[in-house]
Protein backbone atom coordinates (compact mmCIF):
# COMPACT_ATOMS: atom_id res chain seq x y z
CA UNK A 1 0.00 0.00 0.00
CA UNK A 2 1.26 3.45 -0.91
CA UNK A 3 2.48 5.62 1.96
CA UNK A 4 0.96 9.14 1.72
CA UNK A 5 4.19 10.55 3.19
CA UNK A 6 6.34 9.02 0.48
CA UNK A 7 8.15 11.43 -1.86
CA UNK A 8 8.67 9.71 -5.22
CA UNK A 9 10.99 11.39 -7.70
CA UNK A 10 7.97 12.11 -9.90
CA UNK A 11 7.41 14.99 -7.47
CA UNK A 12 10.60 16.66 -8.77
CA UNK A 13 10.85 18.53 -12.07
CA UNK A 14 12.92 16.48 -14.53
CA UNK A 15 13.67 19.67 -16.49
CA UNK A 16 15.74 21.05 -13.62
CA UNK A 17 19.28 20.18 -12.59
CA UNK A 18 19.09 18.20 -9.36
CA UNK A 19 21.89 17.06 -7.05
CA UNK A 20 21.87 13.74 -5.21
CA UNK A 21 24.78 13.28 -2.77
CA UNK A 22 25.71 9.60 -2.45
CA UNK A 23 26.09 8.50 1.15
CA UNK A 24 28.55 5.83 0.04
CA UNK A 25 31.15 8.60 0.34
CA UNK A 26 29.88 9.95 3.65
CA UNK A 27 31.43 9.42 7.08
CA UNK A 28 29.83 6.15 8.26
CA UNK A 29 30.65 7.03 11.86
CA UNK A 30 28.51 10.17 11.49
CA UNK A 31 26.13 9.12 8.76
CA UNK A 32 23.03 10.81 10.14
CA UNK A 33 24.88 14.09 10.58
CA UNK A 34 26.24 13.95 7.02
CA UNK A 35 22.78 13.26 5.59
CA UNK A 36 21.40 16.20 7.56
CA UNK A 37 24.26 18.41 6.36
CA UNK A 38 23.62 17.44 2.73
CA UNK A 39 20.01 18.55 3.01
CA UNK A 40 21.01 21.80 4.73
CA UNK A 41 23.56 22.35 1.93
CA UNK A 42 20.91 22.35 -0.78
CA UNK A 43 20.77 18.73 -1.96
CA UNK A 44 17.58 17.70 -3.75
CA UNK A 45 17.80 13.95 -3.15
CA UNK A 46 19.76 11.51 -0.96
CA UNK A 47 21.28 8.69 -3.01
CA UNK A 48 21.76 5.29 -1.38
CA UNK A 49 23.92 2.65 -3.09
CA UNK A 50 23.13 -0.95 -2.15
CA UNK A 51 25.47 -3.79 -3.21
CA UNK A 52 25.21 -7.52 -2.63
CA UNK A 53 28.76 -8.74 -3.28
CA UNK A 54 27.43 -10.79 -6.20
CA UNK A 55 26.03 -8.46 -8.85
CA UNK A 56 28.97 -6.19 -8.01
CA UNK A 57 32.15 -7.15 -6.08
CA UNK A 58 31.36 -5.18 -2.95
CA UNK A 59 28.95 -5.12 -0.01
CA UNK A 60 27.24 -1.99 1.24
CA UNK A 61 24.20 -0.61 2.98
CA UNK A 62 21.16 -2.67 3.95
CA UNK A 63 17.60 -1.70 4.90
CA UNK A 64 18.61 -1.23 8.54
CA UNK A 65 20.93 1.64 7.65
CA UNK A 66 18.25 3.29 5.50
CA UNK A 67 15.80 3.06 8.40
CA UNK A 68 18.39 4.45 10.84
CA UNK A 69 19.06 7.59 8.76
CA UNK A 70 15.51 8.15 7.51
CA UNK A 71 14.74 10.50 10.37
CA UNK A 72 17.67 12.78 9.54
CA UNK A 73 16.26 14.10 6.26
CA UNK A 74 12.95 14.99 4.66
CA UNK A 75 14.45 14.66 1.16
CA UNK A 76 13.50 11.80 -1.16
CA UNK A 77 15.65 8.70 -0.64
CA UNK A 78 16.82 7.40 -4.03
CA UNK A 79 17.85 3.77 -3.47
CA UNK A 80 19.98 2.13 -6.17
CA UNK A 81 19.90 -1.67 -5.88
CA UNK A 82 22.99 -3.23 -7.41
CA UNK A 83 21.62 -6.68 -6.65
CA UNK A 84 21.31 -9.88 -8.65
CA UNK A 85 17.78 -10.51 -7.35
CA UNK A 86 16.32 -7.12 -6.41
CA UNK A 87 12.73 -8.34 -6.13
CA UNK A 88 13.66 -10.18 -2.90
CA UNK A 89 14.53 -6.91 -1.16
CA UNK A 90 12.03 -4.35 -2.48
CA UNK A 91 9.60 -4.65 0.42
CA UNK A 92 12.38 -4.32 3.01
CA UNK A 93 13.73 -1.11 1.49
CA UNK A 94 10.25 0.32 1.09
CA UNK A 95 9.54 -0.37 4.77
CA UNK A 96 12.87 1.24 5.68
CA UNK A 97 11.88 4.51 3.99
CA UNK A 98 12.83 4.42 0.32
CA UNK A 99 10.94 6.88 -1.89
CA UNK A 100 12.45 5.75 -5.17
CA UNK A 101 14.07 2.44 -6.13
CA UNK A 102 16.27 1.81 -9.16
CA UNK A 103 17.15 -1.72 -10.27
CA UNK A 104 19.50 -2.86 -13.02
CA UNK A 105 18.27 -3.87 -16.44
CA UNK A 106 20.86 -6.69 -16.24
CA UNK A 107 19.43 -8.11 -12.99
CA UNK A 108 17.84 -11.54 -12.73
CA UNK A 109 14.10 -12.14 -12.90
CA UNK A 110 11.29 -10.36 -14.72
CA UNK A 111 12.32 -6.70 -14.78
CA UNK A 112 8.82 -5.42 -15.55
CA UNK A 113 7.35 -7.38 -12.63
CA UNK A 114 9.93 -5.95 -10.24
CA UNK A 115 9.19 -2.43 -11.46
CA UNK A 116 5.50 -3.04 -10.85
CA UNK A 117 6.32 -4.32 -7.37
CA UNK A 118 8.14 -1.04 -6.63
CA UNK A 119 5.33 1.09 -8.03
CA UNK A 120 2.70 -0.76 -6.02
CA UNK A 121 4.21 0.76 -2.88
CA UNK A 122 3.91 4.32 -4.18
CA UNK A 123 7.61 4.62 -4.98
CA UNK A 124 8.92 5.93 -8.29
CA UNK A 125 10.84 3.44 -10.39
CA UNK A 126 14.18 3.48 -12.17
CA UNK A 127 16.41 1.36 -14.37
CA UNK A 128 20.18 1.48 -14.42
CA UNK A 129 22.63 0.02 -16.88
CA UNK A 130 26.31 -0.84 -16.67
CA UNK A 131 28.81 0.97 -18.92
CA UNK A 132 28.90 -1.95 -21.36
CA UNK A 133 25.13 -2.31 -21.69
CA UNK A 134 23.59 -0.57 -24.72
CA UNK A 135 20.92 2.10 -24.40
CA UNK A 136 18.61 -0.04 -26.56
CA UNK A 137 18.15 -2.43 -23.61
CA UNK A 138 15.93 0.19 -21.98
CA UNK A 139 13.44 0.50 -24.84
CA UNK A 140 10.96 -2.18 -23.64
CA UNK A 141 10.59 -0.48 -20.27
CA UNK A 142 10.17 3.21 -21.02
CA UNK A 143 6.50 3.16 -20.05
CA UNK A 144 7.34 1.53 -16.69
CA UNK A 145 10.00 3.90 -15.37
CA UNK A 146 10.40 7.39 -13.96
CA UNK A 147 14.22 7.48 -14.06
CA UNK A 148 17.14 6.09 -16.03
CA UNK A 149 20.51 5.86 -14.28
CA UNK A 150 23.62 5.79 -16.45
CA UNK A 151 26.71 4.47 -14.69
CA UNK A 152 29.81 6.37 -15.78
CA UNK A 153 32.05 4.01 -13.80
CA UNK A 154 31.84 0.26 -13.31
CA UNK A 155 29.38 -0.17 -10.43
CA UNK A 156 30.74 -1.46 -7.16
CA UNK A 157 33.09 1.10 -5.65
CA UNK A 158 33.13 4.85 -5.07
CA UNK A 159 35.95 7.16 -6.06
CA UNK A 160 36.48 5.84 -9.61
CA UNK A 161 37.36 8.00 -12.61
CA UNK A 162 34.66 9.19 -14.97
CA UNK A 163 34.32 7.20 -18.21
CA UNK A 164 34.01 9.85 -20.93
CA UNK A 165 32.88 7.29 -23.53
CA UNK A 166 29.54 7.14 -21.69
CA UNK A 167 28.66 10.67 -22.81
CA UNK A 168 27.45 9.33 -26.14
CA UNK A 169 25.16 6.89 -24.34
CA UNK A 170 23.75 9.68 -22.17
CA UNK A 171 22.90 11.68 -25.29
CA UNK A 172 21.33 8.60 -26.90
CA UNK A 173 19.17 7.99 -23.84
CA UNK A 174 18.16 11.65 -23.76
CA UNK A 175 16.83 11.17 -27.29
CA UNK A 176 14.95 8.03 -26.21
CA UNK A 177 13.34 9.93 -23.35
CA UNK A 178 12.40 12.89 -25.51
CA UNK A 179 10.82 10.63 -28.10
CA UNK A 180 8.84 8.80 -25.42
CA UNK A 181 7.17 12.04 -24.34
CA UNK A 182 7.33 10.91 -20.71
CA UNK A 183 8.80 12.93 -17.80
CA UNK A 184 11.73 10.60 -17.06
CA UNK A 185 14.71 11.77 -15.02
CA UNK A 186 18.11 11.07 -16.57
CA UNK A 187 20.51 10.40 -13.72
CA UNK A 188 24.28 9.92 -13.94
CA UNK A 189 26.53 8.37 -11.31
CA UNK A 190 30.30 7.93 -11.32
CA UNK A 191 33.15 10.39 -11.12
CA UNK A 192 30.86 13.42 -10.99
CA UNK A 193 32.71 16.62 -10.09
CA UNK A 194 32.46 20.16 -11.40
CA UNK A 195 34.09 19.47 -14.80
CA UNK A 196 32.25 16.23 -15.46
CA UNK A 197 28.96 17.69 -14.21
CA UNK A 198 29.12 20.21 -17.02
CA UNK A 199 29.72 17.48 -19.60
CA UNK A 200 26.91 15.18 -18.50
CA UNK A 201 24.47 18.08 -18.30
CA UNK A 202 25.33 19.07 -21.87
CA UNK A 203 24.73 15.47 -22.93
CA UNK A 204 21.24 15.61 -21.43
CA UNK A 205 21.39 14.49 -17.80
CA UNK A 206 19.41 16.36 -15.17
CA UNK A 207 20.02 14.41 -11.94
CA UNK A 208 23.65 14.18 -10.80
CA UNK A 209 24.85 11.71 -8.19
CA UNK A 210 28.00 12.92 -6.45
CA UNK A 211 29.84 11.25 -3.60
CA UNK A 212 33.44 12.24 -2.99
CA UNK A 213 33.09 15.67 -4.60
CA UNK A 214 30.44 16.57 -2.01
CA UNK A 215 31.30 14.76 1.20
CA UNK A 216 35.04 15.39 1.11
CA UNK A 217 34.24 19.11 1.48
CA UNK A 218 33.71 19.04 5.22
CA UNK A 219 31.97 22.21 6.32
CA UNK A 220 31.55 23.31 2.70
CA UNK A 221 28.83 21.00 1.42
CA UNK A 222 26.66 23.91 0.30
CA UNK A 223 29.47 25.30 -1.86
CA UNK A 224 30.20 21.87 -3.35
CA UNK A 225 26.55 21.25 -4.20
CA UNK A 226 26.13 24.73 -5.65
CA UNK A 227 29.24 24.28 -7.82
CA UNK A 228 27.81 21.08 -9.32
CA UNK A 229 24.43 22.66 -9.97
CA UNK A 230 25.87 25.74 -11.68
CA UNK A 231 28.69 24.03 -13.62
CA UNK A 232 28.84 25.37 -17.21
Amino acid sequence: MANPKRKPLTSLDCRKTLIAPSILAADFANLGADVKAAEAGGADVIHVDVMDGHFVPNLSLGPGIVKAIRGYSSLPFDVHLMLSQPSRYIDAFVDAGADHITIHVESEGAVACTLEQIRSHGCSTGLSLRPGTPASSLAPYLNWIDLILVMTVEPGFGGQSFMAEQLEKIAEIRSLIDRSGRPIHLEVDGGIARDTAMRVRKAGANLLVAGSSVFREKGKLAEAISALRSAQ
